[in-house]
């Protein structure tokens, strides 16, 4: 195997070990994946969210987004306001979907923040740079190829 595919292979098996992290911690506390994201966003947003704004920062389908939206809202975790221009839907954590993502996606930056500090700040902004510029090119290269 050349080198180029070697590397590739390697990005994508520690891509799926980062994926496999997070669902077993979804799994783990209780959640699926999207209800885990979706806590997750609101919890580092710490203000309203629309749910098309959530689709796409989860790069979810509506759907899918909409199926554990209203499940987290069944539960108590979530509340949905009609936005300013009443075809928008706000989501925002009540305060016992707050509690809960505090018991729950808490833990998750915990970890998240503890791995990174492993990392010095020039080390931080080097992999978020070639992390940018990758995921840049690939899009560039996807649309070529398969557009």
């Amino acid at each position: 195997m050349d080198s180029a595919r070697r590397r590739l292979a390697e990005l994508n098996s520690e891509i799926k070990a980062q994926d496999e992290l997070y669902h077993n911690a979804a799994t783990a506390l209780g959640l699926s994946d999207c209800a885990f994201w979706i806590l997750y966003s609101l919890q580092c947003a710490q203000a309203d969210v629309t749910q098309s704004e959530l689709c796409a920062e989860l790069y979810q389908p509506k759907q899918t987004v909409n199926s554990a939206i209203k499940k987290l809202e069944s539960d108590g975790n979530l509340a949905l306001t009609t936005g300013a221009d009443r075809r928008s839907r706000l989501l925002r954590l009540t305060e016992k979907g707050a509690a809960f993502a505090a018991q729950t996606v808490d833990k998750v930056l915990s970890a998240e923040q503890e791995a990174l500090g492993g990392m010095t700040g020039a080390e931080q902004e080097r992999m978020l740079a070639l992390l940018h510029k990758y995921t840049g090119l690939l899009k560039q290269a996807m649309h070529k190829h398969i557009s």
